[in-house]
């Protein structure tokens, strides 16, 4: 490796094996400009992370393309395309491997110009971690709230706020403090788990691998050994199963299986599943790969699952717990960020896309506006819908029935995106909140097979369904304290005893009859 830097590495406890550290995807995100991509270079080049060979040619490239006159640009290490490098910004979404002696990093750079705010988008959808960059000469701006608020829409719960170019301000204790009492402020309802706001200077690697000289009176640790040991909870592998059926597999006569990827949970053979959105219940016969059957799958698996009955499945269908089934329905409640130039139209029909389910949807309503300002959802004018980069609350209505989550609960069954039927483009991006189902649109007819049936035990309550002689009961039971409260009033009309039971008489007897014929 490149000597010098390597000598100066930080120490390491004793290596792991790669496949025993834990993995961390995290994202680099912020406004255009403030070093999404010089970081990441920079916090390569600084822990000895990048190959010789890409060391070479960054020294090339930076002669050609540089913006750091006579010093590397490290932010060529990550800008791979031709129009990045030209115009020395960041276009499209660059994923970046690399694993220390503790663990192992994918990282998305991503985009900071508005107008591509839908790769910022795509590299959230997967983060676990983001790295919000603020250059601290500005401050917190409006790109920089829009970013935080994208990141906590896709369920990003833990967030380093990089304040970058501290060279530029005198390495100003004052100035930063403001920044992160301004960022703790706005991100209050955010949701995020953990904020850790960090001054450094990206292009010098000033606390990035190691601790700042420039700045003793921060005290928390460099960034690179803040995302060794930050603790990010994985909820998929304890979330109840869940398996998007993307390919019905047939290859012969005597072979029938359902591909697709555990978005949730864990399966094993001889567990019942749910068939939804028709709700027929199963078991598992086989776990089938390529390397052979599976004793179990976990999330994150893509895997073959045979039944051990013939059931009629195809792709979109979700093989899920019977004990936490998702919900179904046509009617959704999501937040959307949307993408395109051309606003929202209300009542126009697009594609919803939620993982390998396609259903014609038109949005409904839009409820609400998130005021990048504050991060708060405001009313709409009379009128308005969403414009470009904008996030809002809408209704969805949808022609088929689907299956899903809330997005909170589970990302792959909670997010969806929203295509042009014309242009095939993505319009927006979605993130479910609530499920209902119109009237006669999803009926549980299948369901009776319950789980306790297919584990042999009997049912905890019988059958509801009328019988003459349960309706006779019920008419008896229902006709006697309405017939008493009858005399009495009657009576205090009247004061006739016998007139009142003739009264009372005639009205059990015809209110019986139509009672009886009703149940």
């Amino acid at each position: 490796m490149h000597g010098a830097v390597a000598a100066a590495s930080p120490s390491r406890a004793p290596a792991r094996l790669v496949g025993e550290k834990p993995l961390l995807r995290f994202i680099t995100c912020g406004s255009v400009d403030d070093g999404k991509s010089t970081l990441i270079g920079r916090l390569l080049y600084d822990a000895d992370l990048a190959p010789d060979d890409i060391i070479a040619a960054l020294e090339s490239d930076s002669k050609k393309h540089g913006t750091q006159g006579e010093e590397l640009d490290f932010a060529l290490l990550v800008d791979g395309l031709a129009a990045e490098r030209e115009q020395g910004i960041t276009i499209d979404v660059a994923y970046r491997y690399f694993a220390t002696d503790k663990r192992k990093f994918i990282v998305a750079d991503t985009p900071g110009h508005e107008q591509y705010t839908r790769n910022m988008a795509v590299g959230a959808s997967t983060a676990e971690l983001a790295i919000l960059l603020v250059d601290a000469r500005k401050g917190i701006l409006p790109q920089t709230r829009r970013h935080s608020v994208i990141t906590s829409m896709f369920g990003v719960r833990h967030v380093v706020v990089a304040v970058n170019k501290m060279d530029l301000v005198g390495y100003s204790e004052e100035v930063f403090r403001k920044i992160e009492a301004d960022f703790h402020a706005f991100a209050d309802h955010l949701r995020f788990a953990s904020i850790y706001v960090a001054p450094l200077v990206a292009k010098d690697g000033d606390n990035l691998v190691h601790h700042s000289a420039n700045m003793p009176w921060h005290d928390g640790p460099p960034l690179l050994s803040y995302l060794e040991g930050v603790a990010v909870e994985d909820a998929t592998r304890i979330a109840p199963f869940r398996m998007p059926v993307q390919w019905v597999n047939r290859p012969n006569l005597d072979f029938r299986g359902f591909s697709g990827f555990i978005s949730g949970g864990n399966i094993q053979p001889g567990d019942i599943v749910r068939v939804l959105p028709s709700g027929r219940d199963t078991r598992v016969a086989r776990i089938v790969t390529f390397d052979g059957d599976l004793e179990s799958a976990v999330s994150g698996q893509s895997a073959t699952l045979t039944l051990t009955e013939e059931i009629d499945i195809s792709r979109g269908d979700l093989l899920c717990s019977p004990v936490s089934p998702a919900k179904t329905g046509d009617r959704l409640e999501a937040k959307l960020l949307w993408l395109v130039r051309e606003p929202l139209v209300v009542g126009k029909s697009y594609l919803l896309k939620l993982g390998t389910k396609t259903a014609p949807a038109a949005v409904t309503a839009v409820d609400a506006r998130i005021d990048i300002e504050t991060g708060l959802p405001q009313p709409l004018p009379e009128g308005s819908t969403l414009a470009f980069n904008e996030i809002g609350g809408a209704r969805l209505s949808l022609e088929t029935v689907i299956a899903c989550d809330p997005y909170g609960e589970n990302r792959e069954t909670g997010g969806f995106i929203l295509i042009d039927r014309i242009t095939n483009e993505t319009v927006a991006v979605g993130m479910i909140k609530a499920v209902a189902a119109s009237n006669g649109r999803v009926a549980p007819p299948l369901t009776e097979l319950s789980y306790a049936s297919m584990e042999g035990l009997p049912l905890a309550r019988e059958s509801f369904r009328p019988t003459p002689t349960r309706s006779l009961v019920k008419a008896l039971t229902w006709l006697l304290p309405a017939s008493i409260s009858t005399f009495l009033i009657v009576y205090a009309f009247v004061q006739s005893a016998a007139l009142a039971a003739e009264i009372t008489g005639v009205e059990m007897i015809a209110i019986f009859a139509l009672y009886y014929l009703h149940e």
